[in-house]
């Protein structure tokens, strides 16, 4: 045997994303991919449940396809299908000679225990996979491109529905003869998205000071004259991909002091699009981002408790890295990694004031040599009449 270590992941594929994307293979019961390393190359056997065994065989990258069965241990395999694909595991990996396995971050404890009861040792690879994912083939690219098309399509929708909508004489707005609410805006989306292939995780649509905390999603009506933060990111059943998209929208008249809060988001998005290459920090992408943030008068960071209800600042890093998972490394934001040639990055400053509510604009990228490609074509703006 090489002396390359052997290396084990486990999961459910339908909600590990790594194991996903490293055995192209989706299921929704535990599966384990050994790999192990010979004089020339390296074998990789995937366990599976028996009856998913043929469309594995059919579709997974690997070199073999096995069952918990192929694989029991003297005393028999348990009942349960987890602790029967961990004993499998481990038996594995036992008959071909291995005391010591290095395992993906995300291997459930269960597989840590069968290995040690195996006398196995277990190391955590915290990297193993995490560059390669980053880097995005072309083809991913394409994937995303398509997944943000759609998002900027019903992004589109909202941000139309909320700016035209009629206005109640007390400033509520009206669609369709009620009162348009967060939770109306964000089933329309749901509805939208489901009808073309996406599933949609709950939509942000925070409209006035519920935007001023940037993870509010938003409740109850919305009204004119108000900042609404709009933040859709779904993801495509064909391709698991995901979009991800913020735009703020006003219905009727621009607050001037909003108005230049967007104005400053939107600088800095700017400035953070501009040093985003292959090469730099993700750290180095958050200070040009500060640093326009500031320069416009603003603040960085959470209000303290005494600040006033009129303190204005950016609370969040920058942005962070998006493809099977819609939060992926790296991160934007202080000791951000270096950027890799691939890397797919959302860019995402916003300004957030408790008085008034918040403004966000968010745009996805992908990192090439010498810069960026944008994949959206959406208009920043706040009037969306």
């Amino acid at each position: 045997m090489s002396a390359s270590p052997a290396r084990i992941a486990a999961g459910i594929p339908e909600t590990n994303c790594s194991l996903f994307w490293r055995i192209d293979f989706n299921c929704g019961d535990p599966v384990a991919i050994v790999e192990l390393p010979r004089v020339d190359r390296v074998r990789s056997v995937l366990i599976v449940r028996d009856i998913e065994m043929e469309r594995a065989r059919k579709t997974a990258r690997v070199d073999q396809v096995v069952c918990p069965a192929d694989f029991a241990p003297s005393d028999g395999l348990s009942g349960d299908r987890e602790t029967a694909t961990a004993q499998a595991a481990a038996e594995c990996l036992r008959r071909a000679g291995v005391t010591r396995v290095a395992g993906h971050r995300s291997t459930p404890l269960i597989f840590a225990e069968m290995l040690r009861r195996a006398g196995i040792e277990l190391d955590c690879e915290l990297d193993l996979w995490v560059h390669e994912r980053r880097q995005k083939t072309a083809a991913e690219v394409e994937l995303l491109r398509e997944s943000q098309r759609v998002t900027e399509e019903v992004m589109r929708l909202a941000c139309e529905r909320i700016a035209r909508a009629e206005v109640r004489r007390d400033g509520v707005l009206i669609h369709e003869g009620v009162p348009l609410t967060s939770e109306a805006m964000r089933a329309a989306i749901d509805h939208w998205l489901l009808d073309r292939g996406f599933m949609n995780l709950p939509s942000i649509v925070a409209g006035g000071p519920a935007g001023a905390d940037c993870h509010d999603r938003g409740h109850g009506e919305l009204r004119t004259g108000e900042p609404v933060i709009v933040d859709i990111f779904p993801r495509s059943h064909a391709t698991r991909y995901w979009g991800d998209c913020t735009r703020t929208v006003v219905n009727g008249e621009i607050p001037p002091e909003l108005a230049k809060m967007h104005a400053a988001v939107c600088s800095a998005k700017a400035a953070a699009t501009a040093a985003t290459r292959a090469g730099v920090t993700g750290e180095a992408v958050h200070l040009a981002t500060k640093q326009a943030i500031l320069a416009a008068g603003y603040h960085m960071g959470l209000p303290a408790e005494d600040a006033p209800l009129s303190y204005c600042a950016m609370t969040h890093g920058t942005g962070h890295g998006v493809g099977l998972d819609v939060h992926e490394p790296p991160l934007l934001d202080l000791r951000g990694p270096e950027l890799l040639v691939g890397d797919a990055l959302t860019i995402e400053p916003g300004l957030y004031r408790r008085d008034l509510g918040g403004v966000r604009v968010e745009d996805m990228v992908i990192v090439t040599a010498d810069g960026c490609i944008n994949l959206n074509t959406l208009p920043e703006g706040l009037n969306w009449r």
